[in-house]
Parts: structure tokens; sequence; C-alpha cells
């Protein structure tokens, strides 16, 4: 199977061999880390200055390095520490990184695997293959540069693909003259821009790959201004995944069923999360069936417990039905099995995505057919924009929904990279074509088909005497949405029109009080009451709804739900310095105390209609007139 071959599952597979036969080994933990940031960053140097602090360098290679940083070396008679990790001969010649080196390395506290990832922005698919298989990301910032557009780029991407450590290194400081105020003005601007896309919280290093400050454990003397740790004893510290996975539910996705002889019957895998020990009891799933844990086996031996980051072999007290691509769970708390998804995914073909054509899923060790709807929007990864999108092109991002012919068992990206993270292959040329992540499960029963009913929409319409339409009011938190829609509404019933208000606020008292308000969860709630909304138009109301809407691609969704002519979109266009004044909620207040996170017009972006049917200015018009100029304009009302 040609996978590029940089896949998140083939990624995965080389990591447990890694694992497994260093484990056998050594008892130390192992992190992977990502280096990343733009081009002439100090990326590979920094790497090469690693493998030679931690004294990762035979004879003859620490020879070759020097003979080859005499012949195509970029630093003198000095040695080009870059040469040791841009082993391709287009790189050497280009002077840039375009494939992804992975490199080993140890220090007397733990092991590492680097990956190295390229910094142009056409190589993005490389750089995400590098970083989904990540504990920690390390971002280079040319301290003469700053923080660059790509240094944005880079750093969205990690913390799309749910790296909760990262490293700001500054690097090249030797060339500013190790200047403190250099440095913090860097540290200010990257946190600015770390805050605005929900970044948390990261560890600033001041650095130089090429001289070696800060590198390795000894505090440099040119930065005496700077008391935190070097690069090496950050990564030495560092809380590894698989620490927080063990204190989660146990799952173990099967590799491969092990049977030897008719006496021995086993079931292999890593595992991914949680802890297991014999008598636990477990569930497979997707099937459902229970069992009890007989014994746990290693190449060393029996063991009494395993943990997450471990592969072992599972002896069950019952004779189940387990085979590839089943998970074996805890049966109080198992995962869930869906055919249906929203997922964020990453285009990596050169033929652009083909919304409806059939692809090979790959999951762990699950394998289905799956077909991607045409996504409801592609990410600007270099404006953080949600943009219109009929298909994925190369190296695009975007979000889409997602069915396979089988359901198939899942967790979300967030809680399990090894149960929410996929791959997609061509089912004629079997080339990896993109990688992604699962939000949630769409949750549709599969025997769900239309109901005839002998009264009709029209029927309903007739009765009311009136044309259904929603009335979508959108706009900022203060805006005045609500208020417009309840005026709106009391002069509809003075003209004796059927109407219903489905409020933002009041609608996640009840129908959507399961949903916060990441943008997953914004996407989902708009999408419930476009849904409620089409349910009430086809029982002949008008329908106004009163909520953000921070997203285009969602409000386009709605109107797509509905008849042509039949969705009004009106936009309360009030200026963010009005509705924050108003802030009658004190919403705005706590969102500037970081008191309340994905706040829209502070932390989390709005996107403003750009062709509405209406428009009404809350700052030009009162109330009364606002609501008198959208009735005369959805006049007639049959």
């Amino acid at each position: 199977m040609n996978t590029q071959d940089s896949s998140f599952q083939t990624d995965a597979l080389i990591a447990e061999d890694i694992d497994a036969y260093l484990d056998q080994h050594q008892h130390k933990s192992l992190l992977r880390f990502i280096t990343c940031g733009s081009v002439d960053d100090g990326k590979s140097t920094l790497i090469g200055r690693l493998l030679y602090d931690s004294k990762m360098i035979f004879e003859d290679q620490l020879t070759a390095l020097e003979s080859d940083s005499k012949k195509v070396g970029t630093q003198g008679d000095e040695i080009d520490f870059a040469l040791l990790v841009d082993g391709l001969a287009a790189e050497r010649e280009q002077g840039i990184t375009i494939d992804v080196a992975y490199r080993f390395f140890t220090t007397e506290k733990r092991k590492f695997i680097v990956a190295d990832t390229p910094g142009h922005e056409q190589y993005t698919r490389n750089m995400v293959t590098g970083a989904s298989t990540a504990d920690l990301a390390v971002i280079l910032v040319d301290a003469r540069k700053g923080v660059l557009e790509q240094t944005r780029r880079h750093s969205f991407l990690v913390h799309l693909l749910g790296i909760k450590h990262l490293v700001l290194a500054v690097n090249k400081m030797d060339l500013v003259n190790y200047d403190q105020a250099r440095f913090e003005e860097i540290l200010a601007d990257y946190s600015q821009f770390a805050e605005q896309i929900g970044i948390e919280g990261f560890t600033a290093i001041p650095i130089s790959g090429f001289k070696g400050d800060n590198i390795t454990a000894a505090p440099s003397g040119n930065t005496q201004w700077y008391g935190g740790p070097s690069l090496i004893q950050h990564l030495e510290t560092v809380e590894l995944a698989n620490t927080a996975a063990q204190e989660r539910s146990f799952r173990m996705p099967v590799q491969w069923v092990n049977r030897p002889n008719l006496d021995f019957r086993g079931f292999t895998g890593l595992i991914a999360s949680g802890t297991i020990k014999p008598g636990d009891k477990v569930r497979i799933v997707p099937a459902g069936k229970t069992s009890t844990v007989k014994s746990i086996l290693t190449f060393d031996g029996e063991l009494d417990e395993a943990v997450a980051g471990q592969s072992v072999t599972i002896t069950l007290a019952d004779e189940v039905d387990c085979s590839r691509g089943d998970v074996i769970a805890a049966a109080d708390n198992p995962p869930e099995a869906s055919d249906q998804f929203e997922t964020t995914l990453v285009w990596m073909d050169e033929a652009a995505l083909k919304p409806g054509r059939a692809y090979w899923l790959k999951i762990g060790s699950q394998m289905v057919s799956a077909t991607i709807a045409e996504p409801k929007y592609e990410i600007c990864i270099n404006r953080f924009e949600h943009l219109a999108a009929k298909t994925l092109e190369l190296n695009s991002i975007g979000v889409a929904e997602l069915r396979t012919d089988r359901p198939i068992t899942f967790e979300s990206y967030e809680t399990s990279r090894a149960l929410g993270g996929f791959i997609l292959i061509d089912k004629f040329t079997n080339a990896t074509v993109g990688a992604g992540m699962l939000h949630f499960s769409l949750r549709r029963a599969q025997n769900v088909h239309w109901q005839p009913t002998t009264i009709t929409r029209d029927d309903h319409s007739s009765l009311k005497n009136q044309r259904p339409r929603v009335l979508w009011f959108t706009g900022l938190s203060g805006s005045g949405k609500s208020t417009i829609a309840n005026e709106v509404e009391k002069r509809l019933a003075l003209m004796n029109r059927h109407t219903f208000l489905l409020d933002g606020d009041n609608v996640r008292h009840g129908l959507n009080k399961d949903l916060g308000f990441t943008e997953a969860d914004r996407i989902e709630n708009i999408r419930r009451i476009g849904e409620v909304a089409k349910l009430m138009t086809d029982a002949g109301l008008i329908v106004m709804t009163a909520f953000i809407s921070p997203f285009r691609a969602e409000r386009q969704m709605v109107r797509e739900m509905m008849p042509e002519g039949e969705f009004i979109e009106i936009f309360v266009d009030t200026p963010l310095e009005v509705a924050e004044q108003r802030d009658v909620k004190g919403l705005y207040k706590k969102a500037r105390d970081g008191e309340l996170k994905n706040f829209t017009g502070i932390d989390s972006p709005y996107e403003a209609p750009e062709s509405p049917e209406i428009r009404v200015n809350t700052v030009e018009m009162t109330i009364e007139e606002a609501a008198d100029h959208i009735i005369a304009a959805i006049l007639p009302l049959k």
C-alpha cells in the first residue's frame, strides 16, 4: 500500500515497534517530539546539535560530517549540524528540508524520537505526518525575523492535531547578541497569537542551535537574564502522554489474534489508554460481548498489570467473538460505535477530494469503506478563517461529514488519537489521500426512513394562509437580535400570522443544554436549530431565530435545508464596540477578563454575512424602526 509513506497509521506502527524494542532493553520513558517553524529557522541544526551533544554520533559519522561540512556546509570551517538530518540529496542541493526525518537519541533520564519536518507551506502534509504521533512540538523562531506566517501556520496545525506541550525556541540568539529585549518582544508577539487560537500555555527558551546555548543541561553564560530550563532539561521533565492516558478508561485495539495452537487464543495490541489486570471485566466493541481477563502476556513473560503504551497479548476467560479491528475495553465504560461523524480532514493528494466517492478508511486496526460529504468549510490556516468550499485541494484542511459502510469503534481525537485519528486510502491507486480527526458521532440510525404522511407541507401552509419562512437573525452578542426578533413577532401576531421565536439562550435550557461554546458545539448548536426550524416551516409557521451563528458555513447549511426563497438572513449589523458597551449580560467583561472562553468577537471569530437579504443597524435605527424595515422587506407574506 502506497501511503506516501507518511500517514498517521504508518507512523503509529513504526512507533509501536520502536517502543517494543526500547522497552525490552531500557527502562527509560520515551518522548516523541517534532521540530517545526519557518524555513531557515534552524530546525535541522538544532536536531544535529542534540545528536552531537548526546554523543549519538559514531566515529565514522562524525568524520563524514566534518568532511561534508567543508564541501556543502553553510557554516564556513565549523561543523554544519544540519547535515546530520538533511539526508536527502535534494535537500542538500536546495538547502531545505522536504521530507520528515526521524532521529533517535537518549540522555541519562529519557529516550527521544524527534521528527524534523519541512518548513515550506507546500509540504504541510509532511508536517502533519510528523505531528500525528508527537507528544511535544518545538516551534522555532529566528530571533532576527520574529514570528512569521509559517510560525503561526505550524502552531495552528500542532494545536489542531492535539499536541498539548509546546516549546517556543527563539533560535539564533547569537546573531542578535543575546539581546533580552528582542527575546521578550518575540515572546509577547507569540503570546498574543497563541491566545487567539486557543493555545493555553507554552514554554519559551532562548537558544542558539549552532553555538549550543541553552540546549544541554548547562545554562548559557550568554543569557544570564534567563532563569528557565534548557531545552534538554525541559524535554526530560515534561509529562508524557502515556502518563495521562493511564488515567482514562481501558482501550486496546486488537492488532492480531494470536493462535499458535488449538489450546491458546490471545489478542495482541498496543494499549491506547487505561490499565488492565487479570480478573478485570472487559467488553468487545462493537459486538458488545463481555468477558474477564484471564492473563496478560509479553515477550518477557506474564504481567500482573499492564498500562497505556505497552504492547501485550490478552487472553480471556470466555470464547467470545473478537478479531482484528475490534477494541477490547473496560466493560463499564466502553467507547462508542457509529457510522456517521463530523471530522477535520487534511487532504494529502494531488487530485482533489471527490465528495461522495468511496475511499478506504483506516483507523487503528479497523478498515472500512467511507464517503466524505461536501465540506462544510475549509480552514484558512494563514488567517484562521472558515471559507466556503466544494472540495479540498492538496494540503487543504476542512471540516466535513463522513459516513462509513458499517459502524466503527471510535472516540473523539481530542480524547484518543488511537481511536480518533484515521487515514483515507484511494481504492484504485492504494495511495494515502487524506488524514483526519473524528470530532463526534452524528448519531443517525441506519434504519431511519422517511414516512409518507397524508397532510403535506402545502396543506399546513394553506390552513394558516401564509407562506412559511425562516427569519434568521445573526449578529454579535448584544447586537439586539432577540429584541428585534421579539418586536417583529409582535407585529406579525397583530397581522394574524402564525409564528414561533427560537432564541439562542432559551434553546440552551433544553434542546441544546448538553452543548458548550467550543467551535464544534457551536456548529452542532446551529445544525440542530436548523433542523427544528425546518420542521416548524413544514408545519406552516413563520419562524424567527435569534442566534449569533458566527460562521457563514453553518448559516449556509441551514439555508440549504429550506426551499428556495424561504430562508431570510437578517444581519443585525452592530459594531463590536457598541455591543460591548451595552453588555447587558456582562459577558464581554468576563471574556476580557479571561473568565469566558471562545466568546465571539473576543477570542472566537464572527464571520459577517456577505450578502444578507436584510441588513439593519441598531446604531442608526430604533428597535421599532428595525422591525418595521424587516416587515416591509418580507411582505407580501403569502
